[in-house]
């Protein structure tokens, strides 16, 4: 058994643990891809773009993207569920058949969780791998809330990041700038089940129920993102069956939309 087909069975049994336990849990937002195929994943969907799959053209120094935040609700009674929508730099697919893997990532988003009694929660965040995420405290994120992200190197070269986080429908803005040596190596726009790490380990998160959002005005390297169908990543559960999935690109190759438990979008 191959290493790649090892790992995927390991956080498949993580995630079935935490699906009885996850009580326990606390929520880690984002994690590298954890790539079952070239177009399937069992922890995150949406688009991916890697420098080898976009033939060599440049490393990747700016992302951006608004996003819709999703309503979360209960799938499986009793049973914590969370979610997490953002971009990032880093973490994805270098290659277009997801061989090659990428282990540092930038990223910023929102978070849409319920708990086992049906409580909703929703937060905004940002992380640097292997930095532990960290929540944005002073914003108010609810569900239809438009946001608007950007990840950009200050300088060429230079490991000097600003991360920005906008709330659109609130008027909220967050920015942060850090040192961090990215590979830059993928560029990504990603609704994922999050790694969460409780009192028996770690593993990916349960899937809530989500409303239909949407991403758009996607850019990468301060263009447009000019996002492809190969691109795209479906979710899959340990049975390999697709339970999330983002559309085709829209008419301008920058936006998409994401449906949650759902085999087509």
């Amino acid at each position: 058994m191959g290493a790649r087909a090892t790992f995927v069975i390991a956080c498949a049994l993580a995630a079935a643990t935490f699906a009885s336990s996850a009580s326990a849990a606390t929520s880690a937002h984002g994690d590298f891809i954890h790539a079952i195929n070239a177009n399937q994943s069992s922890n995150w969907y949406g688009y991916n773009q890697g420098y080898l799959e976009q033939g060599h053209k440049q490393l990747f120094h700016q992302i951006s993207g608004n996003w819709t935040v999703p309503t979360a609700t209960t799938h499986t009674s009793g049973q914590d569920e969370f979610s997490s929508t953002w971009i990032g730099i880093g973490g994805g697919c270098v290659d277009a058949n997801c061989v090659v893997g990428d282990a540092t990532l930038i990223q910023t988003g929102t978070e849409q969780d319920v708990s086992g009694s049906g409580q909703q929660s929703y937060s905004a965040w940002w992380e640097v791998i292997p930095g532990p995420s960290l929540t944005i405290s002073n914003f108010r994120v609810s569900p239809g809330d438009q946001m608007h992200a950007d990840i950009t190197q200050i300088v060429t070269m230079s490991n000097v990041w600003k991360i920005t986080l906008q709330d659109v429908t609130k008027g909220e803005t967050f920015t942060k700038t850090v040192p961090y040596s990215s590979s830059r190596l993928t560029a990504e726009w990603i609704q994922e089940t999050p790694l969460v790490f409780g009192t028996n380990g770690a593993g990916l998160a349960a899937l809530p129920n989500l409303t239909t959002n949407t991403f758009s005005a996607a850019t990468a390297n301060g263009a447009n993102a000019g996002l492809k169908a190969s691109e795209e990543m479906q979710l899959v559960d340990s049975n390999n069956r697709v339970i999330a999935l983002p559309s085709a690109p829209n008419s301008t190759a920058n936006g998409f939309s994401l449906c949650t438990w759902a085999t087509s979008c």
